[in-house]
């Protein structure tokens, strides 16, 4: 069994970034829809729009904007602000994985005797 290193920044819940959340903005930047994401992610839309909106709300500037349906269809996607958001987090979960990567290994071995 791989061990994960998981990072969630800050301590409010409904604030916080996650790997989950991370997933999901990446999921709406792959197929240009909340819903979309959701489904590919197991969740219901209303889930996944509710953290869309508690990510909004989190940040200084929107991560993800969504236009309304209609005869053209709706859509959302990441602005700026939502790209950089996955790229810093994926840079920082990759430098503490490796930085962490031997005491993990060593905990984990511990585990398994």
């Amino acid at each position: 069994m791989q061990a994960r290193f998981r990072l969630r920044i800050g301590d409010d819940p409904e604030g916080s970034l996650g790997p989950g959340k991370v997933a999901l903005l990446e999921a709406i930047g792959e197929t240009g829809s909340i819903s979309a994401a959701g489904r590919k992610l197991g969740m219901s839309y209303r889930r996944a729009w509710l953290l869309v909106d508690a990510l909004n709300r989190a940040f200084s500037q929107p991560l993800v904007t969504t236009v309304t349906g209609g005869r053209e269809g709706g859509g959302s996607a990441l602005t700026s602000a939502g790209g950089d958001v996955v790229r810093r987090y994926r840079r920082i979960e990759a430098m503490a994985t490796a930085a962490t990567a031997k005491e993990i290994d060593a905990l984990q071995k511990m585990m398994q005797d």
